[in-house]
């Protein structure tokens, strides 16, 4: 059986996402006032971004009465695992490690996050030395 490949979403479309990831189902009206503070949206947009959405695969409609509620199918671990992919394969040629130096180099790193990134090494070690 083939990998399903997950569909790429807009910067525009993953903030209709994130508000099904909050809370779904959910109208295309409610949707609109919820992005329409951040982003002046009206609810014709909200719609089209969410008929988008349905054609991708990334969410799915279902009929209530005379209204569609929408639903995510795509899970936000998805699109976080497909979006960085894309990135490390287009700014870092496939490589984790040149993404954590450019990283360390030009943001101030907390020392909350060194110990982070400092356990995920030593889990990452462990279970080298288990399979290798």
């Amino acid at each position: 059986m083939p990998k399903r490949v997950n569909p790429a979403i807009s910067e525009a479309e993953s903030l209709v996402m994130e508000q099904l990831w909050k809370r779904a189902p959910r109208g295309s009206e409610d949707l609109a006032r919820a992005l329409h503070a951040e982003t002046g949206w009206h609810e014709n947009t909200v719609r089209t971004l969410l008929n988008r959405l349905v054609r991708k695969g990334a969410a799915r409609a279902e009929r209530e009465g005379r209204r569609y509620l929408y639903l995510p199918v795509l899970t936000r671990e998805q699109w976080q695992t497909t979006e960085s992919r894309s990135l490390l394969d287009r700014v870092f040629g496939g490589r984790v490690a040149p993404l954590l130096v450019h990283f360390s180099r030009s943001e101030k790193l907390s020392a909350k996050d060194i110990a982070e990134l400092r356990r995920l090494v030593e889990d990452l070690e462990k279970k080298e030395r288990r399979h290798g």
